[in-house]
């Protein structure tokens, strides 16, 4: 969906990415226009190194393009909204410097701009390595939907740069002012964060997970991938294998233990869990794998695959919607050979299975509890 968004410095037409006709999801909201307000309104100086962090689809830095910003995101897809919307706006990518968490981050900060993230832990570690760049002269403004603003989130600021407080709400939105103190005594930065699995989870029972912030259920094995572990296909020879939205990369690291001739790709769009599956696989495997960030499986042959493991996301952001979950069984079936399986766990009133039917003309029920299911999809020609 392409709308315009209406600011001091001019209006600009923003889209999310990919760009899909069919989604009516907005590419900013009353957060990113309160924020771009204010700083007209203050008469705010955006001078000297600028940071957006978190800005989900490029509307801040676009808006702000002509002060030749950084931004910082963890999300691929927010990297690429922000260079297409960009371009609507004429300002082309050498305006910018697009970094990811993964990054190091600019030496020194005057204005520090941050869209409060989802995952309080990706705010506490990307704080504290800003926190190195900032001055007292550092002007610090955060924003986000009232509902995304809790008294976490401001202690956060607080314990890590200095004394905060935040704005009335306008349009559920609300800004975080924090006014930077040197010589602060804040504790180490906690991430990444690793922990022992339980023993009864098939060939990772026991064994070091290693987690980045942001990632989902970072200080613990969720529900829903222990079950998976417990159900996983047996792998077979040199088979090549795509851990799909891979987060921490337990499930892939699974796979290459049970079968240490398989060839595991792992893939996702967030840098953080890019990077965490490295780390866990690293710590506990060996032989063939590959980790990609990228937009799901694009880059991979067509017919190349012989096993896809998928436990793909229903939100985006604060939304919730199918659609993510829809391009990633798109992908797994163009990039599986004949005869090869997508295997999908999902919580069972999100009805995958009647996605799969349409897609792949079948689906069958491998394992499922009071909460989740485990599908089988199986691609049966090569025109199908």
């Amino acid at each position: 969906m392409n709308d315009r968004m209406t600011t001091p410095w001019g209006d600009y037409e923003l889209a999310r990415f990919p760009e899909d006709s069919r989604d009516r999801l907005r590419a900013w909201d009353a957060a990113d226009t309160y924020l771009l307000r204010h700083l007209a309104e203050s008469g705010t100086p955006l001078t000297g190194s600028i940071v957006i962090v978190g800005d989900r689809w490029g509307a801040l830095t676009t808006a702000l393009s002509s002060r030749r910003p950084t931004q910082i995101t963890d999300s691929l897809l927010a990297q690429e909204a922000t260079r297409a919307n960009l371009a609507r706006a004429d300002a082309g990518e050498s305006a910018v410097r697009l970094l990811t968490t993964q990054d190091p981050p600019p030496e020194r900060i005057d204005v520090l701009l941050v869209r409060v993230p989802k995952s309080l832990a990706l705010l506490e570690d990307q704080l504290h390595r800003l926190a190195p760049g900032v001055h007292e002269g550092t002007v610090v403004v955060g924003t986000g939907m009232v509902k995304e603003i809790h008294t976490s989130t401001l202690h956060l600021f607080e314990r890590i740069l200095g004394p905060t407080r935040t704005s009335l709400a306008e349009k559920k939105a609300r800004l975080i002012f924090c006014t930077p103190l040197q010589g602060i005594a804040r504790k180490a930065n906690p991430w990444p964060y690793s922990y022992v699995l339980p023993d009864d989870i098939g060939p990772v029972s026991g064994r070091t997970v290693v987690n980045h912030a942001g990632v989902f259920c970072a200080d613990r094995l969720d529900i829903g991938t222990r079950f998976f572990l417990q159900h996983l296909p047996r792998s077979r020879g040199a088979e090549r294998v795509v851990d799909l939205g891979c987060g921490n990369g337990v499930v892939g690291t699974a796979i290459a233990l049970a079968n240490p001739d398989a060839e595991v790709l792992f893939a996702d769009e967030s840098y953080q869990a890019v990077a965490s599956a490295e780390a866990t696989y690293r710590a506990n495997a060996g032989g063939s794998a590959e980790f990609r960030v990228a937009d799901g499986l694009e880059g991979v042959p067509a017919g190349s695959v012989d096993l896809v493991l998928n436990n793909p996301p229903f939100h985006s952001h604060q939304a919730t919607t199918d659609t993510t979950a829809w391009r990633m069984f798109s992908d797994a079936r163009r990039a599986l050979r004949p005869g090869g399986e997508l295997w999908v766990i999902g919580n069972r009133h999100l009805g995958y299975h009647l996605k799969l039917r349409r897609l792949f003309g079948n689906s069958e029920l491998v394992a499922g509890d009071a909460k989740f299911v485990i599908l089988r999809a199986v691609r049966k020609d090569a025109d199908q």
